[in-house]
């Protein structure tokens, strides 16, 4: 279902958790996002009677070339709420896969809705035939997935977050109620995305923050003065400093209240262009030596 409109059967009970995962996402400060963002995948896994979850936070790299089937939009950070290796390393070679043009139906259905809230199962995205062929086999049945819900969330014209939650039970596949649940659950949380992508720089540049980029700014966000940030990330209080001055300058602030304030809604956060990174679709963007965020 790629309209916008998720119509759901009276359930007051699934209705209720929806609510209820509301508030508590609404309970949690910006410092704990990614405990926020397993929260919520959590909560989506029992909404929907799934097993496993995953986020994508999603970048247009300029004006794409007429050949890029996903339209010039790439992954830039990916998490599971289950993580293995063999799903990471599945994920970094669907992403070299996808630079060299290579992208499977799914994909390229999924992502042609760009720019729309949309939520799809795959019966939704793809023909029956799909179910038989080898990327369903080598991506999904490989890893113990037997269906999934699809949902694109765009949060500007640039930056998206995708969703893919799965099940495990071969004999039973999602449900529309069970991906309208989802799409109620996902609608109502646009403040929320807006913090996850500030939180990993993807609203500013098309290159996430790196992880101690990462964790020094969830210590200026819980307020702790740089010495104790400094201890908890295991690095110099100079250090330390340079990276605040760093991220500061990427979110275009001049102190802390400044950055709060963005996570309140209350300054600008437009993605510019990062000098580090090729706008070609084909180009990947660098990162610092030793803090590439993990996929």
């Amino acid at each position: 279902m790629s309209e916008e409109k998720a119509v759901i059967a009276p359930d007051p009970a699934r209705l209720a958790k929806v609510h209820r995962l509301w508030d508590e996402l609404a309970d949690m400060d910006a410092a704990h996002i990614d405990e926020g963002r397993n929260h919520l995948l959590q909560g989506l896994c029992e909404l929907a009677g799934a097993h496993n979850a995953s986020w994508v936070g999603a970048v247009r790299m300029g004006e794409p070339l007429p050949a890029d089937p996903v339209l010039g939009w790439r992954p830039r950070l990916i998490h599971h709420l289950h993580p293995t290796v063999t799903l990471d390393d599945a994920a970094e070679k669907q992403r070299r896969m996808l630079e060299t043009g290579q992208v499977d139906i799914s994909t390229a259905r999924n992502v042609a809705g760009a720019g729309h809230f949309r939520t799809n199962r795959l019966a939704d995205l793809v023909p029956p035939e799909w179910f038989q062929g080898e990327y369903y086999k080598t991506y999904y049945l490989a890893h113990n997935h037997h269906d999934a819900i699809w949902a694109g969330v765009p949060i500007n014209a640039d930056t998206e977050i995708y969703f893919g939650i799965y099940r495990h039970t071969p004999e039973q596949g999602f449900s529309t109620l069970d991906r309208d649940i989802v799409a109620c659950a996902l609608r109502g949380l646009r403040w929320f995305f807006r913090q996850q992508m500030l939180s990993h720089g993807l609203l500013l540049t098309t290159s996430p923050l790196t992880r101690t980029e990462h964790a020094v700014l969830q210590g200026l966000l819980q307020g702790l003065p740089e010495k104790q940030i400094a201890a908890n990330v295991g690095q110099s209080p100079n250090t330390t400093h340079e990276y605040v001055t760093r991220i500061f300058r990427k979110y275009a602030v001049r102190n802390r209240s400044a950055l709060m304030a963005l996570w309140l809604g209350q300054g600008p956060a437009q993605a510019v262009p990062d000098p580090r990174t090729s706008l070609a679709p084909s180009g990947a963007s660098p990162m610092d030596p030793g803090n590439t965020p993990g996929l």
